[in-house]
């Protein structure tokens, strides 16, 4: 699978040079050194429309040195042993070890730099090109083929020549004097500036009648009345590839495409999926796991999130003007509460012929059934979830205080007065009643000694939202049904007492082998959440109970 691919790899063909300015300062040595660099600031987009801004590396380089590989692919070549940016751009220097890849170094085949990044923070400019704010750099390959021709070896100390026909070509560069090798550059950037306006003039001759009829198509589009057509989501390179990727695999992508997808930390993990992508999945997760809607969410880059709570008060004293204070029993003290991020896996099986099919949006039929695996997980975690391999429910945490309901067998109406004012005020103004159906349905047949329903839910007369008390009524179909020692009913601020960590996306792995007899291709998703109490003073249980 891709895991052997950058996220991002920077490649289009390069600028052939004359033999007579060798590309390489090459200097026999042992040491096997190659010094260079791998991306240039500012300037001109590469070949897939990218910039990189200065100081785009500083916080990757502060937690390690890349990987060094060739081509993006296969194991390690040798490593870098420095990576830091200046005023050009990202420099390197490292050892190549690996003795087929210093001979292609000696002889010219190989002369580029490319890099393999995650792209945490970027935006476009008002010329259409990505602007790179911030990138996880993830390797440096030394490639034959950069996207930026300006990212390029700059010398390569090696060990002598493997072969005579290497040690010959090394010597005669080596003899050649400086002001030779600088006579020649400047001639043939003499001839290739003289090309460069012969053939642009004879282009813009040639374009000359289609750059009219351009002009006045996009005078008539300007007109009044007239429209001009918005470019689709759809059409984003992130979701083009991703799509690709769904139907073909790797295999089927051109190589500019590849880049576009994204990894994560293991990237053979599979490809995480594109931002429209989850949010989709997430918009259906709400239908099965309510309890996301209503905690706080945020996303995390730590396998486990630590938050500071209070754990202890100050006591306050009366003292008169000069009565000596004295130390009160109580300071405030301060702990931790801890949520461990737990790993959700899922896979779907899906005909090749399906994938085939350009019909069939397989784009929006994949997110719509990983919504269902996902969040039916997910909303049973969160709710009675026991921290072991998943998330820690609210139902199995044992510091949220309960109300019992006052009947060994059923839910009285006194009981749901005495849990709402049991919540302390500050927390009512946005807390929800949370119960199942059939808890539900057993509240709305409450009655007065008269016969007459005791209470008056608004979702009854047309109102789309049900209420008890004033405050909204959330199904959570994963608690309980009214029973002796149960707990049906949960009351409570979600937003202030539970909290979800993402800890990022979720990627996904295509696997055309497992299922292949069977015509099938099998996407292995994985999303990796944390969630637990985070006030539990915010939430409050029925219990049915005598007392």
């Amino acid at each position: 699978m891709p895991g052997a691919r950058p996220s991002c790899a920077r490649s289009t063909p390069r600028r052939p040079r004359p033999r007579s300015a060798p590309m390489l300062e090459v200097k026999v040595s042992p040491e096997g050194e190659v010094i260079g660099y791998a991306s240039l600031f500012g300037g001109p987009a590469d070949a897939v429309n990218d910039v990189v801004q200065a100081g785009a590396y500083h916080a990757s380089l502060t937690a390690g040195l890349p990987l060094m590989l060739r081509e993006h692919k296969g194991l390690p070549i040798g490593r870098w042993i420095e990576a830091s940016e200046d005023d050009i751009g990202l420099k390197v220097r490292g050892v190549v070890t690996d003795p087929a890849t210093l001979a292609d170094l000696r002889g010219g085949r190989l002369d580029g730099l490319s890099i393999g990044f995650v792209a945490t923070k970027a935006h476009r400019d008002t010329t259409g090109r990505r602007v790179l704010a911030e990138v996880t750099l993830q390797e440096v390959s030394i490639v034959r083929r950069p996207a930026s021709s300006r990212a390029r070896v700059l010398s390569v100390k090696s060990a002598p020549a493997v072969s005579a026909a290497n040690t010959e070509e090394s010597t005669m560069e080596d003899e050649t004097t400086a002001p030779d090798l600088a006579a020649l550059e400047t001639k043939t950037a003499e001839l290739v500036a003289g090309v460069e306006t012969k053939m642009t003039a004879a282009i813009t001759t040639a374009l000359a009648p289609l750059t009219d009829r351009l002009g006045k198509v996009e005078t008539a589009l300007r007109r009044p009345g007239a429209l001009v057509p918005e470019k689709k989501a759809d059409e984003a390179p992130e979701r083009k590839a991703f799509e690709g990727y769904l139907r073909h695999g790797v295999a089927g992508l051109e190589f500019g495409e590849v880049k576009s997808l994204r990894t994560g930390d293991d990237p053979s993990a599979g490809y995480l999926a594109p931002a429209e992508f989850i949010a989709e999945v997430d918009k259906n997760i709400v239908l099965w796991s309510p309890v996301r809607q209503l905690a706080t969410v945020r996303s995390t880059a730590r396998g486990s999130v630590e938050l500071p709570k209070r754990i202890g008060r100050p006591t306050a004293t009366w003292v008169e003007e000069l009565e000596d204070r004295e130390d009160t029993e109580t300071a405030s003290r301060y702990g931790k509460s801890a949520y461990e991020v737990k790993e959700l896996t899922a896979f779907i099986d899906v005909s090749f012929s399906t994938l085939e099919d350009a019909a069939v949006d397989i784009f929006g039929e994949l997110a719509a059934d990983l919504a269902e695996e996902f969040g039916q997980a997910e909303g049973e975690a969160f709710v009675t979830g026991n921290g072991v391999k998943r998330p820690m429910g609210f139902m199995s945490d044992t510091s949220i205080p309960t109300v019992a309901s006052g009947d060994a067998a059923k839910i009285t109406a006194d009981s749901l007065i005495d849990l709402f004012h049991a919540l302390p005020s500050p927390y009512r103004t946005n807390a929800v009643w949370g119960m199942n159906s059939t808890t539900l349905g057993a509240i709305r047949k409450l009655k007065t000694t008269g016969g007459e329903y005791l209470l008056s839910m608004s979702g009854l007369a047309g109102s789309p939202v049900t209420t008890i008390l004033g405050r909204p009524v959330v199904e959570l179909p994963d608690l309980p049904d009214v029973a002796g020692g149960a707990v049906p009913l949960v009351f409570g601020d979600f937003a202030q007492g539970y909290r979800v960590f993402d800890r990022v996306g979720f990627s996904l792995l295509r696997d055309d082998l497992t299922q292949r007899t069977k015509g099938k291709c099998r996407f292995h998703a994985r999303k990796r959440v944390a969630g637990g109490v985070r006030k539990s003073e915010a939430l409050r249980k029925l219990i049915v109970a005598a007392s």
